[in-house]
């Protein structure tokens, strides 16, 4: 189960990206939201020089699992 509709269809770094963001917006507090959209603008730099298809296929789904969960996470505390 994906958080947003559409996370079957990420297949760039820049998608993923844009997905999270919008992942994001869905937090309950501003100071949460300014939390997470800095861990993921600070991974996406990190990562950016991946070149290995396989590599970012990895990095796309624990992506989208990791907040799958974090969102599974905070709505449950509502």
């Amino acid at each position: 189960m994906a958080p947003l509709a559409g996370a079957e269809f990420i297949k760039t770094p820049v998608q993923l990206y844009r997905y999270l963001l919008r992942c994001c917006k869905l937090l309950p507090t501003a100071a949460m939201q300014k939390h997470y959209r800095h861990a993921i603008r600070q991974s996406y730099n990190s990562h950016s020089d991946e070149d290995n298809p396989e590599r970012i296929q990895i990095i796309i789904q624990r992506a989208i699992a990791d907040a799958d969960w974090t969102l599974d996470k905070y709505s449950k505390k509502k």
